[in-house]
């Protein structure tokens, strides 16, 4: 399945690194930005969030706000997210149900893991609705981030 803009965003519940659920639509009423990413400690996946990271102010504020998600354990996603000081919220999507709802999921990945986390990127407005959809196929490419602003801009 492939999301695109004027699709509705499906919902989720994940488990955060503080071991609570967080849903979709805890978000309600402000616009959020979802990245998806294959696996904490990896290089671009440490680029792709430092870079969400050092420009949070944009990502994160009245109007706006931010998360992440991979299959990695709540556990091991609490120490990536302390030991590169990331300022939001990170989910373990470990059940692969979000992935496979956003269409962003690797049958196979490198070394012959399966069902991991394309690197992809959402734009979800107030009212639930996709703005921006990024899905790549490649995990050494980055989201286009200065599309993600843009379209940030104009809602």
């Amino acid at each position: 399945m492939s999301l695109k803009v004027g699709d509705k965003a499906p919902d989720f519940k994940l488990i955060d690194t503080d071991k609570k659920e967080v849903s979709l639509a805890d978000y309600a009423g402000k616009n959020l930005i979802v990245h998806f990413f294959p696996a904490a400690f990896t290089g671009v996946c440490t680029t792709q969030l430092c870079t969400v990271r050092d420009a949070i102010s944009m990502y994160h504020n009245d109007k706006c706000d931010v998360i992440a998600i991979s299959v990695d354990l709540p556990f091991t996603l609490g120490k990536f997210k302390e030991l590169q000081n990331l300022n939001f919220t990170l989910l373990s999507d470990f059940n692969k149900e979000a992935i496979n709802a956003y269409g962003a999921i690797y049958e196979n990945w490198i070394l012959g893991l399966k069902g991991v986390a394309k690197r992809a990127a959402f734009v979800i407005d107030a009212h639930g609705t996709i703005q921006y959809a990024e899905v790549l196929e490649s995990a050494g490419d980055l989201p286009n981030f200065e599309a993600i602003n843009q379209v940030l801009v104009g809602l």
